[in-house]
């Protein structure tokens, strides 16, 4: 049977065309999209064309073989990328990949057509899961794959050969199940954020709680965190007192954040550990949860409030900045410290 073009907002995804061969190989060609693919630029015309002959021949996705879906715009005017299906297991279980131009980067297309072919996809009731991997260092790649709703299951050693180079792999997965939950995830704004202490009832549930995959360079696990909170630190001469709490939103845990207490040794209490669960970010619990916070900072008598950050794509330097945070110029163990003077907010 012919896969059917898919419709989105935005976007057209159809079957390949032997038009398609110049958009194809110009995109291949491009530095910065073979950067973590499986072929060597310059990508010839002649190898776009044969790969688009052997794809037109099919009807669509067969298990064991890759196929392909041309990304364009409503009107199928411009080729914005491609989408890349691969089924085994007699199309049980089924591997994407995606792959756009730069001029399409940065407006969620990718996104958008990775969430309608899953769609698709996962209207056949025989599908049990749908995968994807990357190289480690793809951001963009898996920050499109974790607002699907894929999990990230494991990071592979020296897995994946490109030629003569050799890199590890990430790969993530999702079942039925897996949908299912993100599908239902509360994505409104809550009514009420607050902060709980963290005690022997809530801990076990705040242990659940994890970042994206892509956040993880970013943001300390659970498990770090609290160890954290056992054991002082020594800093500045003196040792650390961390005050842990629970997000929660609307009577459900959904966050951590840790700040440190005023002492001799530290004059400002410090945001040390800040934590949306991946199900709940992109609600506005984030700035709320910091509202709380600037609130518990009024209670010590604070006049200001620092934290630190990585630099990077994903860095969470932007939503503290727009917050009021600014960088007081110093780097300390290679991250940005920055301030936010409590009176001002």
């Amino acid at each position: 049977m012919a896969f059917e073009p898919i419709t989105t907002e935005r976007l057209l995804l159809r079957p390949p065309r032997l038009s398609d061969a110049a958009a194809l190989a110009k995109r291949r060609s491009h530095a910065m999209v073979a950067e973590y693919q499986n072929w060597v630029p310059p990508y010839p015309l002649e190898r776009a064309e044969e790969m688009l002959d052997g794809l037109t021949k099919l009807n669509g996705p067969v298990s064991d073989n890759w196929w392909m879906l041309t990304i364009t715009d409503p009107q199928d005017t411009t080729i914005f990328g491609d989408l890349a299906i691969h089924p085994t297991f007699d199309g049980r279980s089924i591997e994407i990949g995606y792959t756009l131009d730069p001029s399409a980067w940065g407006q969620g297309y990718a996104t958008e057509a990775v969430h309608a072919l899953t769609e698709r996809l996962w209207s056949n009731d025989q599908v049990t899961r749908i995968s994807a991997m990357l190289h480690p260092d793809n951001v963009g790649s898996a920050q499109v794959l974790e607002r699907t709703g894929f999990r990230c299951e494991g990071h592979t050693r020296l897995s994946y050969w490109v030629g003569d180079d050799n890199s590890d792999d990430l790969l993530y997965g999702m079942t039925r199940d897996d949908r299912a939950d993100w599908l239902t995830r509360p994505r409104n704004t809550p009514a009420e954020v607050c902060l709980v202490p963290v005690d022997a009832d809530n801990v076990h549930r705040l242990r659940k709680l994890e970042p994206h995959r892509s956040q993880q360079r970013f943001v300390s696990s659970m498990a770090t965190s609290l160890a954290d909170a056992l054991r002082p630190e020594v800093h500045n001469g003196g040792l650390t007192v961390a005050l842990p709490f629970g997000i929660e939103s609307d009577g459900e845990l959904v966050g951590f954040v840790m700040i440190t207490a005023i002492t001799e040794y530290h004059p400002h209490p410090e945001l040390w550990r800040f934590l949306i669960d991946r199900r709940h970010q992109r609600r506005g619990i984030g700035r709320l949860a910091l509202d709380a916070v600037v609130q518990e900072c009024r209670t010590m008598s604070a006049t200001a409030l620092q934290t630190h950050w990585c630099e990077g794509r994903g860095s969470p330097r932007p939503f503290y900045e727009q917050y009021g945070f600014v960088p007081n110029g110093k780097i300390v163990n290679g991250e940005t410290e920055a301030v936010l003077t409590i009176e001002d907010t």
